[in-house]
């Protein structure tokens, strides 16, 4: 008989896959159509007659390319109605605990419903219960209208109030699924990390999650309404809207063009000093509003998750993955030029200086690649776990150095591979392109134990791993190294970090 569950919308019909039950495509909010097209999420009218949950929702509107294509093969199936999450349990009874899995996809792909997310092997070795979902992306997530039109105040954070409705639905229904609502831990990758930075950080998460693991992707990356008013000009002028109206009312591909002439358009601004912006993220949770008071950063340094035991976390080598995208070339001149705009005018040599010496053999884009790692997510994520070990004794740092064997060991440990590990699923379609096909299935066995670690007590005790110390900036900023031999370091590239001082 096919397991059935009962929400407080009405009961869904999942479907037994991988030793668990899956229940997919479970709406969380109301489709944000018509006219809740940027307005927040609103609960979902309900249901009477069982409802299929064996199929797994749209994705929202996005462009695709990019890390989707590498993740899932190709683009998905998307549409506006996207509000959807995805179940998987050993069974419906019993009380575990619930990991919230978050996509990245820089804030303009991604949904929860990829190879490489399956959460079976977490559930079934891990005794868990995991929830991906969906949120919207992009302008229709993301684009600041409240300085524009009244009527949408929140336009620009709506992405994560959807997350935040996922989460409110986990809390009221989750139980039904075999889950704790008491014990919930939040994770993501890259936007995904940045949005569990930002679920930290805003007042209405608050007592809806548990633990948080934001895996290369921290609390540096929101924008002020500035920033937000600039990106919302410009996509108003590439896309020739005069007003919040003829948004509504444009089809979605046409918001998704404008989108991307936007983002192409920031991105050619020689003054832009933004490491997000640098990775195509001009659509990200903007500060100041009712959701999202402080910049994250700032929040989590008052004390917003002050309970929340945090795992975080980058992967050595994160910007080889956006270089080898983009074929890029460096001459000598150019490097200098880009370390003066990021550290400031005439400290680029010293920056060069202490990069190279660490790396006597690499060219000028290794060497910007290294910088960029450090300044679009290493260093972020050591300011969030310095943050957040003032409030709270269980803060833990990791840093993910297996060097992937693909595309000539040109990747090394680069940007999102870390994922595959994390939910042992080294298997999976396309996990293999990545790594090159050599990947230790002892690290996966032994970070996937971790994680559900975590979740279990707030710690990452395994006995396949060294004593794992918190994170301390005045204690030796304790890092677990996680490579075929793993180990607890001190302050990894110290003198790098040390260089980024009043800059981040």
């Amino acid at each position: 008989m096919a397991p059935t569950a009962e929400t407080t919308s009405g009961p869904v019909v999942g479907r037994e896959k991988e030793g668990c039950l899956l229940f997919a495509g479970v709406p969380y909010a109301a489709p944000p159509t018509g006219d809740l097209r940027f307005r927040p999420p609103q609960p979902h009218r309900g249901w009477h007659e069982p409802r299929d949950a064996t199929r797994f929702g749209t994705a929202a509107p996005q462009p695709g390319g990019g890390m989707e294509m590498l993740f899932a093969g190709g683009g998905p199936e998307w549409d506006e109605d996207c509000l959807f999450l995805n179940i998987q349990t050993e069974s419906l009874d019993g009380s575990r605990p619930v990991m919230v899995w978050i996509h990245g996809g820089g804030f303009v792909n991604g949904q929860g419903a990829i190879p490489w997310y399956n959460g079976a092997r977490l559930v079934t070795n891990g005794s868990v219960v995991v929830v991906s979902i969906n949120y919207r992306l992009g302008a229709l997530g993301f684009l600041h209208l409240g300085d524009f039109d009244s009527r949408f105040p929140t336009s620009g954070v709506n992405g994560i109030l959807d997350q935040i409705a996922a989460l409110q639905w986990v809390r009221d229904n989750i139980a039904a699924f075999g889950g704790d609502p008491g014990n919930v831990t939040v994770f993501g990758e890259s936007a995904g990390g940045f949005s569990v930075a930002a679920l930290m950080a805003s007042p209405a998460a608050a007592g809806l999650f548990h633990r948080a693991i934001p895996q290369s992707g921290a609390a540096h990356h929101s924008l002020d309404p500035e920033g937000a008013r600039k990106v919302t000009e410009t996509f108003f002028e590439v896309g020739g809207y005069a007003t919040v109206d003829d948004l509504r009312a444009a089809p979605a591909e046409a918001l998704l063009a404008a989108q991307t002439h936007a983002t192409a358009q920031l991105q050619r601004d020689p003054k832009a000093r933004d490491g997000a912006l640098a990775l195509g993220m001009p659509y990200r949770p903007c500060a100041g509003t009712e959701a999202l008071p402080l910049p994250p950063h700032e929040a989590i340094h008052k004390g917003s998750a002050a309970e929340v035991p945090v795992l975080t976390g980058t992967t050595r080598d994160e910007w080889n993955l956006f270089s080898l995208l983009t074929q890029e070339e460096l001459e000598p001149q150019h490097l200098r030029r880009r370390l003066d705009r990021i550290f400031g005018e005439g400290r680029g040599a010293v920056a060069e200086q202490v990069y190279r010496a660490n790396r006597p053999a690499a060219d000028e884009a290794a060497v910007f690649a290294a910088v960029m790692t450090d300044f679009v997510f290493r260093m972020p994520a050591v300011r969030l776990a310095e943050l957040q070990a003032m409030h709270c004794e269980d803060t833990y740092a990791y840093r993910f150095s297996w060097p992937s064997a693909a595309f000539g060991g040109r990747l090394g440990a680069c940007h999102a591979l870390e994922i595959p590990f994390v939910f042992d699923n080294l298997d999976r379609s396309g996990v293999e392109m990545f790594t090159g096909g050599s990947a230790p299935q002892g690290l996966a066995t032994t970070m996937s134990e971790a994680w559900t670690q975590f979740a279990h007590t707030g710690r990452p005790v395994t006995s396949r791993l060294p004593d794992w110390a918190p994170y301390r900036a005045d204690a030796g900023r304790s890092t677990m190294e996680l490579d075929t031999e793993c180990g607890l370091v001190s302050d990894p590239d110290a003198t790098e970090r040390e260089l980024w001082d009043g800059i981040i």
